[in-house]
C-alpha cells in the first residue's frame, strides 16, 4: 500500500509539474506523450483528460486571440478617428487617427479632455444612458476648421474591457461646403436672372402703356430689352454648358486636336470684336507646336472665353498676346507626364489684386460685379474653364499685376505622350 501511495504521490508531481509546462505557446503534445508514458494507469487517464481540457483552451485562446488581432486591424484601418468607451465616459481605446483629437496615454481619461464641445458631450452621455445612437454635426477650429459628424453608437452585449459605447468622428467639411456652394449656386443664379427679367416686365409694360404711341421711347426701350434677353440667353447658355460639362468631368478626352489651327480660328472670329476697342490680337503659335490630349470643341471654348475676358478687361487700344510652346509639365498637371503645351493669354488691363486670384474660377465671382455686367459677362467663364481642364487633367495658371496686366496660362497634355519617340521642344514661354 505504502508503494502504491508513494507512487500516486510521484505521479501527481509529475502532472502538476506538466501542467504548469502547458503554457500557450509551447509544445503541448509533446509533453503530453512523454508524460504519459511515464504515468500509472490511474494518473495516466487522469492525465490524458487534463491534456484534452489544455488542448481546447489552448484552441480557444488561438481563435480569441487570432478574433482580437482582425478586431485591432480593423479598427486601425479604419479611416476615420474612432474612440470606445467606458460607463463613465472615459477613453479606454482609440485607433491611430483619433490622434489628433486626443493625447496618447495609459490611463482611461474622460472625453471631455479630449472633445469639449457640450453637444457632443450630451450626446455621449445619453448613449451612455441607455439610447442606441446619437449624431451630433459640431466644428473644430485648430489646427484649421473643420466640420465634423460625431455618430455614437451603444454596444450591445458584455464586453471583457468595460467597453459601452463607440464614437466615431467623419470628416464633412467637404459635403457641408458643396451644400453651402450648391445654395449660392441657386441663389446667384436667380438673382442673374431676375433682375433682366424684371427689367423686360418693366418694359414690356411700359411700352403697352404710357410708350405705347412713343416711337423714340419704343426704340430705346427694345434695344435695352434685347441686351436683357441676349444677357439672360448667355446665362442660361452658360449654365447648360456647365452642367454638360460637369457630367462627363470624370472621363478624359482621347482624341488629338491640333491647337494652332484651332486658336488662329478663334482669333480670327474675336478680331472684329477687339477692333471695336481698338485692340490687336497678337498670336505666337510655333509651327511644330505638338498636339494635345483633349476634346476641340471644348478647348475652343476655352480659348474664346480667356480671349473674350482680355478684351473685356483689357485696356482699350492695347495689344492681346496669345504665346504657345511645349514647356516642362507643372507638378500641378495630372498624370506625371514629362512635357505639357502651355497656352498664355495676356492682357494689359487694369490686373486683379492678389486677394481675388484664388476665387477667379467660382461660378459667378467677380472682381468687380458692376463692370462685368455692364460687359455682359456671366460670372461662370472662369468656372468653365476650371471645369473643362479638369475634365483633360490640366491646369490654369494665373498672374497679375494691378495696374499692368494678367497672364492666363493653360497647361494641357501632350497627344501620345508616353511615346519614346516623340521629340521634345524644350521652348519656355517668356
Amino acid at each position: 500500500m505504502a508503494l502504491v501511495i508513494a507512487r500516486s504521490v510521484v505521479d501527481m508531481d509529475v502532472v502538476r509539474d506538466a501542467v504548469e509546462r502547458l503554457s500557450p505557446g509551447g509544445d503541448g503534445e509533446a509533453i503530453e506523450r512523454s508524460v504519459a508514458r511515464s504515468l500509472a494507469p490511474v494518473a495516466r487517464e487522469m492525465w490524458l483528460a487534463i491534456a484534452r481540457l489544455a488542448r481546447r483552451w489552448r484552441e480557444r485562446a488561438r481563435i480569441a486571440d487570432e478574433g482580437l488581432a482582425a478586431a485591432e486591424a480593423i479598427i486601425g484601418a479604419i479611416p476615420d478617428p474612432l474612440i470606445v468607451l467606458d460607463e463613465r465616459r472615459r477613453i479606454i481605446r482609440a485607433n491611430a487617427q483619433a490622434a489628433g483629437f486626443i493625447h496618447s496615454g495609459s490611463e482611461p481619461r474622460d472625453l471631455a479632455a479630449a472633445l469639449r464641445n457640450p453637444a457632443v458631450l450630451a450626446a455621449a452621455d445619453a448613449v451612455l444612458s441607455g439610447e442606441a445612437a446619437q449624431i451630433v454635426d459640431f466644428t473644430v477650429t485648430a489646427p484649421v476648421e473643420r466640420q465634423l459628424r460625431a455618430r455614437l453608437s451603444r454596444i450591445t452585449g458584455a464586453s471583457g474591457d468595460g467597453a459601452v459605447a463607440v464614437l466615431t468622428l467623419h470628416d464633412i467639411t467637404e459635403l457641408k461646403r458643396a451644400e453651402q456652394m450648391r445654395a449660392d449656386f441657386i441663389a446667384n443664379a436667380t438673382h442673374e436672372l431676375r433682375t433682366p427679367l424684371a427689367t423686360l416686365i418693366g418694359f414690356i409694360e411700359t411700352l403697352r402703356g404710357p410708350a405705347r404711341e412713343d416711337a423714340e421711347a419704343r426704340d430705346r426701350f427694345l434695344a435695352i430689352m434685347h441686351g436683357q434677353a441676349a444677357r439672360m440667353a448667355r446665362l442660361i447658355e452658360d449654365l447648360l454648358s456647365l452642367s454638360r460639362i460637369e457630367l462627363n468631368e470624370h472621363v478624359m478626352p482621347k482624341d488629338q486636336v491640333a491647337l494652332g489651327p484651332a486658336l488662329y480660328e478663334i482669333a480670327e472670329t474675336l478680331e472684329l470684336r477687339a477692333a471695336e476697342r481698338g485692340m490687336s490680337i497678337r498670336l505666337e503659335v510655333p509651327t511644330d507646336l505638338p498636339d494635345v490630349l483633349g476634346d476641340h470643341d471644348e478647348l475652343a471654348q476655352v480659348f474664346q472665353n480667356l480671349i473674350e475676358n482680355a478684351i473685356k478687361y483689357g485696356r482699350a487700344g492695347s495689344e492681346i498676346a496669345v504665346q504657345a510652346a511645349t514647356v516642362r509639365s507643372p507638378a500641378r498637371i495630372a498624370g506625371g507626364w514629362d512635357d505639357a503645351v502651355a497656352i498664355a493669354v495676356r492682357d494689359e488691363g487694369e490686373g486683379i489684386p492678389r486677394e481675388h486670384l484664388p476665387r477667379l474660377t467660382e461660378r459667378f465671382y467677380r472682381v468687380d460685379t458692376a463692370r462685368s455686367r455692364e460687359m455682359g459677362g456671366t460670372g461662370l467663364g472662369l468656372a468653365i474653364v476650371k471645369h473643362i481642364l479638369n475634365r483633360h487633367r490640366g491646369s490654369l495658371d494665373v498672374q497679375s499685376t494691378p495696374g499692368v496686366g494678367s497672364v492666363f496660362t493653360v497647361y494641357l497634355h501632350l497627344h501620345l505622350a508616353r511615346s519614346a519617340d516623340r521629340a521634345v521642344v524644350g521652348q519656355a514661354l517668356d
